[in-house]
């Protein structure tokens, strides 16, 4: 499956996402939109001088049209008003990056929602203070290294068919509740499923928690999912223990980064947008 389903400017600046990072200080607010459910979180800062966006910056917890919406909307506002930027829209953002497929209009771009949540944070005063609103799930910031190489070739964003994955090993991206039912519907055709979480627990409705915990899912907690390897597919991904701050690799034949609400059944297939 290619990658060119996406621009050039969409997949530049998801591998070279500009302004990562947070700011602080007397003159810096923050504004966080998204849905734990799904997974995509955006975080939003900027720092005022004279009613203009001096400097901003992002973190994104998503996949990759996230990570590119929130770059390519600090490049957009920097040194905008404010005025000005409350008037970019997600339509201005897509048309900046030479489009994006419908699905990933509603689903991933977001970063405007979060700027314009830090404007008016900001214009109500509440300065240097931690984004509020959505705290479920820690955001993983970092581009995974190779994630866009794989895609169709051991990577995937959505389950077509729960059967192809008989007997392989697979990783699953923890992005909320959508992450624990794709691995638990995996269980039924491999009994080799990991669930990764960069959490010490995993945050979720209790009656699903339940049933993963009595699973036969393998959970790797305080883990951050660095680097996709392999020769021309997945044969093992690198994995940072955030606890023990040592690297080491993990074989695997997929690797699922969830993206979407609705989980299709074992014989249907969904549209899969891949990036």
């Amino acid at each position: 499956m290619k990658s060119t389903n996406y621009s050039e400017k969409v997949l530049d600046h998801f591998k070279n996402p500009r302004n990562v990072g947070t700011l602080d200080g007397g003159d810096v607010a923050s504004g966080r939109v998204g849905n734990p459910t799904c997974g995509d979180i955006m975080e939003m800062y900027i720092e005022v001088k004279d009613d203009i966006i001096k400097d901003i910056r992002f973190q994104t917890f998503g996949c990759g049209s996230a990570v590119a919406t929130s770059s390519m909307t600090t490049e957009m506002v920097k040194g905008m008003s404010l005025d000005q930027a409350l008037k970019v829209t997600r339509k201005d953002v897509a048309n900046e990056l030479d489009g994006l497929p419908p699905i990933k209009m509603h689903c991933s771009n977001l970063a405007a929602d979060a700027l314009h949540e830090a404007i008016r944070n900001y214009r109500a005063g509440n300065y240097n203070k931690e984004p509020t609103g959505i705290a479920e799930i820690k955001p993983q910031t970092n581009v995974i290294k190779g994630e866009i190489d794989y895609i169709g070739k051991g990577v995937s964003y959505q389950v077509k068919n729960y059967a192809d994955y008989k007997d392989q090993r697979v990783l699953v991206l923890f992005k909320g509740d959508i992450s624990i039912e794709i691995a638990l519907e995996l269980t039924k055709h491999t009994g080799r499923v990991i669930l990764l979480t960069l959490e010490k627990e995993i945050k979720s409705d209790n009656d699903l928690r339940k049933k993963l915990l009595r699973s036969d899912v393998k959970l790797l907690y305080e883990a951050k999912l660095l680097e996709i390897l392999g020769e021309g597919e997945v044969e093992k991904v690198k994995i940072l223990d955030l606890d023990e701050e040592d690297k080491y690799d993990l074989f695997v034949d997929s690797v699922i980064i969830p993206e979407h609400l609705t989980i299709p059944s074992t014989t249907e297939c969904s549209d899969d947008i891949p990036l």
